[in-house]
């Protein structure tokens, strides 16, 4: 059996002033290239289809054809709703669909959807676990105690009935605990409410994550975030995107490999003097017309209109500062007073530590930050 695991395609996504919805359309031909070629059963699309709730139309037309134009090569789709989708608007016709194997979890309402799928080795189990926020959890399971994300995972997944002689993956979108983000990538919320234990995976063969944007796995090699295909940040310019790809072979074989996937435009940073970078033989080898650029001027004096000039050369500039000693002091000076860099409840540590002359215990940790993280959410944030 053979998988594609994707996920965090974030269509309609805007990068700075650019709309990057011909960069994932030409990212989204490319894995259905690769589907064609590699001929997988399935693709497992593990949330944050979209990058808003209310997804712009040609997102949503995006989408469309990229689930029929794989309906067309006879590969079946398992697709949940991340924490930037509304899963009511994604699952929109998921039952209809169903007939022609694309099948879209619903929001989640207590039991977890499920699938089979079946090969020479038997069953597998595909199961679906859109995000899962502690109030939501608690909506429809009222008579348990539930506080942080990881108990919201932990119950929802213990009402599954899960046959561990039979293969099992699950497609998920939450925070492991251990997973490595990239700055900027994810909010800084997502180091500590939001995370969950990965040995709540233990009964699955195959975890399929999303909600991380550099590909890795966590804990074990076969709990995995694939990463995004397009590189949407910065922080991901080294970063060699790819669509994972899971051959299961019988109960306990898994074998994971990548498939590279290379963007129609690059993400560059250009650092240098106005003069340097301005030269053509510096820029001459970089395709200066397409790539999105970030640009650095070390120079000690503000260039008049440098933004305008450099435009002339770097059509698609992204963002653009001075690194200098006057802008250093300025970060310094401002560093002291980042609260930002702080979640609440490690501000609150430093406080009740600053005020008892001691840290707080283990239980008043966890206590803190699951009341920071309930806090958040009933603010809608």
């Amino acid at each position: 059996m053979r998988f594609f695991h994707i996920a965090d395609l974030h269509l309609g996504k805007r990068v700075g002033e650019f709309s990057m919805t011909d960069d994932q359309e030409d990212i989204l031909r490319k894995i259905a290239a690769l589907a064609r070629e590699h001929k997988p059963d399935a693709v497992l699309i593990a949330g944050d289809v979209y990058d808003k709730a209310t997804p712009p139309v040609e997102a949503v037309r995006l989408l469309d054809w990229f689930l029929v134009r794989l309906n067309e090569l006879g590969v079946a789709v398992y697709l949940i709703a991340g924490n930037h989708d509304s899963a009511e608007r994604v699952a929109f016709g998921a039952d209809l669909l169903k007939r022609s194997h694309v099948h879209i979890a619903h929001s989640y309402k207590g039991p977890l959807e499920t699938a089979k799928l079946e090969d020479a080795h038997g069953e597998v189990n595909i199961w679906m676990l859109p995000y899962l926020k502690p109030s939501l959890a608690r909506v429809w399971l009222p008579n348990k105690a539930i506080e942080t994300y990881s108990d919201a995972v932990e119950i929802a997944l213990s009402g599954a009935e899960i046959d561990t002689a039979k293969r099992n993956v699950l497609v998920a979108h939450q925070f492991v605990t251990g997973a490595e983000i990239s700055e900027g990538s994810e909010e800084i919320s997502v180091k500590t409410s939001e995370n969950i234990d990965g040995r709540l995976f233990d009964a699955f063969d195959y975890v399929a994550l999303g909600h991380i944007h550099r590909p890795q796995s966590v804990g074990r090699e076969t709990v995995r975030y694939c990463g995004t295909p397009l590189k949407y940040s910065f922080s991901e310019i080294n970063q060699q995107k790819s669509v994972t790809v899971v051959d299961m072979g019988k109960k306990g074989t898994v074998n994971i490999s990548e498939l590279p996937l290379v963007p129609s435009r690059e993400m560059r940073k250009v650092r240098g003097t106005y003069a340097e970078i301005m030269n053509r033989g510096f820029y001459q080898k970089m395709d200066t017309d397409n790539d999105y650029i970030h640009i650095v001027l070390t120079d000690e004096r503000d260039e008049p209109d440098a933004l305008a000039k450099l435009r002339q050369v770097y059509k698609n500039i992204l963002s653009f500062r001075y690194d200098n000693k006057r802008t250093q002091t300025q970060e310094a000076l401002e560093s002291v007073s980042d609260l930002n860099k702080s979640s609440p409840a490690e501000l609150f540590g430093e406080f009740f530590a600053g005020r008892h002359g001691r840290p707080m215990s283990e239980k008043q940790e966890k206590y803190a930050r699951a009341l920071f993280a309930r806090i958040r959410e009933e603010a809608g944030a």
